[in-house]
């Protein structure tokens, strides 16, 4: 596996954290030798162990979506390129970064109640501790929609930490490397998006 391995890791719970902090993920898939890749929120369910996710059924990555297909997913922590001026020591420019590769079989999911039943758990992870909005299973929107998506559940299989955070480095360049990570990660987006016009 690459990379070297003091940039891996093999802490599930490590890699559960990122997963619960970064729930956007990219579902992979392969179908007659094409890959194909969705972005959607992807939870991890502690009690069972098993990621759980729903995809709109007119999306064409359905059709690789058969009951014990192998699929990957990858999570997308923090990452920012990394210059040698933050180091102490002298290094070349790097990029760091943290990424969670999950391996596992589908499961999915048909009956509708309990389609519904994920998309209400995944709304009230999402929601997070103030729960601003509670999904009602009653809710005429999901009712009207659910027919329209996919629910399934993903056997994880393997996993694979990518944790690239100059570990290879002395402390003091690992900590400026650390809070140079922070402070890209908290910098304003605002210009960014204005400058998309969205």
């Amino acid at each position: 596996m690459y990379p070297p391995k003091h940039h891996q890791t093999n802490d599930q719970q490590k890699m559960i954290t990122v997963m619960k902090q970064y729930p956007f993920a990219m579902l992979v898939s392969v179908i007659e030798g094409k890959p194909l890749i969705t972005h959607i929120p992807i939870i991890y369910n502690d009690k069972t162990g098993l990621l759980v996710a729903h995809i709109d059924k007119y999306n064409p990555q359905v059709a690789s979506l058969k009951e014990g297909t192998e699929v990957t997913v990858v999570f997308r922590g923090p990452d920012t390129y990394i210059s040698p001026s933050v180091y102490t020591t002298k290094q070349l420019p790097t990029w760091n970064y943290i990424i969670v590769h999950i391996k596992g079989k589908v499961s999915l999911i048909n009956d509708p109640e309990e389609a519904k039943d994920t998309m209400i758990s995944m709304t009230r992870f999402l929601e997070g501790k103030e729960q601003k909005f509670v999904l009602d299973k009653d809710n005429r929107g999901m009712r009207n929609s659910i027919n329209y998506i996919q629910a399934f559940e993903i056997e994880i299989t393997h996993w694979e930490g990518k944790f690239k955070l100059s570990q290879d480095k002395k402390q003091q360049d690992q900590e400026n490397a650390k809070q140079e990570l922070i402070k890209k990660s908290r910098e304003d987006i605002t210009r960014f998006l204005d400058d998309l016009e969205l």
